[in-house]
């Protein structure tokens, strides 16, 4: 009698886990690259899918403004009704960065520090100073800028060096 009874629960586990798990049930995720996300939205709610953003990655010019750069479960995958995708998305614009103490620093500590923020090294201009090529001043689109300002990232920086000269 016992054996007969857990069979019978057996039997009946078994039928309501395959009806309760929708084991039988396959959705293939779609490729969101690039996609914006009021797309993403649409068509994840069709098929009756999920979305979370988990993050804005740095921004990528290659992908549109606020597009899904990476996807996870990655198209292709099966999944189940109600499945949450996690996505991450291009940001609006670079990242700003903060402009580092430069003055009086040597020409190549300064290079390296602004190309190690993510910043672009432009034109050279010197100033009658003692220091040769010793940092005076950084410019962005000719206009001065101070320690602690900021700049998007891959902005183009002009350095204004000494010449070495006495005066």
């Amino acid at each position: 009698m016992a054996l007969a009874l857990l069979g019978l629960g057996l039997f009946f586990m078994y039928y309501w886990l395959l009806e309760t798990t929708n084991h039988e049930q396959k959705i293939q995720v779609p490729d969101l690259s690039k996609m914006e996300i009021s797309k993403v939205e649409i068509v994840l709610k069709e098929l009756q899918l999920r979305y979370e953003v988990i993050d804005s990655a740095s921004f990528t010019a290659k992908f549109p403004i606020k597009s899904v750069i990476e996807q996870s479960p990655k198209s292709g995958s099966f999944v189940k009704q109600n499945r949450k995708i996690y996505l991450t998305l291009n940001p609006s614009k670079y990242a700003d960065i903060s402009i580092i103490d430069f003055y009086g620093k040597t020409r190549n500590e300064v290079e390296a520090q602004l190309k190690s923020l993510g910043l672009v090294i432009g034109e050279y201009t010197y100033i009658e100073d003692l220091g040769k090529d010793v940092v005076r001043k950084l410019l962005h689109e000719g206009i001065e800028i101070k320690k602690g300002e900021k700049l998007p990232k891959k902005s183009i920086v002009d350095l204004v060096l000494g010449d070495g000269k006495e005066k």
